[in-house]
């Protein structure tokens, strides 16, 4: 990337997301209201332009190698409220409303557990 091609990225407005070598960057779902951290994924091209389009969040699945839209099957949706960019626009933070938990395993939010020690305990 060139020094003009880093400025525009960095501080110009237009959104220039830079994907890694897989077509790839981070997502972070963020709750609206609570502001938890509810779960991390990555996106392409086509699931930001299909979230964008929507307004729920849809994510590429790299175990499964192929696009989902979050709550297909479970119902839980999150419907995208805002998207932000990071300074590099190799993330982003999707503030969301979840119609019910974000985790698969039922939890609140993937984040359900803090480590102490060399252990996992359950976070209040």
């Amino acid at each position: 990337m060139t020094g003009a091609d880093a400025e525009q990225r960095e501080k110009g407005s237009t959104f220039l997301p830079r994907f890694d070598d897989k077509g790839l960057i981070t997502a972070i779902a963020v709750d609206s209201l609570s502001r938890e951290i509810l779960m991390v994924a990555f996106m392409n091209q086509e699931a930001i332009d299909q979230t964008r389009e929507t307004g729920l969040a849809h994510f590429y699945s790299r175990s499964r190698g192929r696009q989902w839209m979050k709550g297909e099957t479970s119902g839980h949706v999150l419907r995208v409220q805002e998207i932000r960019v990071d300074c590099d626009q190799d993330a982003v933070v999707m503030i969301v409303t979840p119609a019910g938990p974000a985790c698969h395993t039922g939890a609140v939010s993937c984040f359900y557990r803090k480590l102490e020690g060399d252990g996992l305990v359950p976070v209040a």
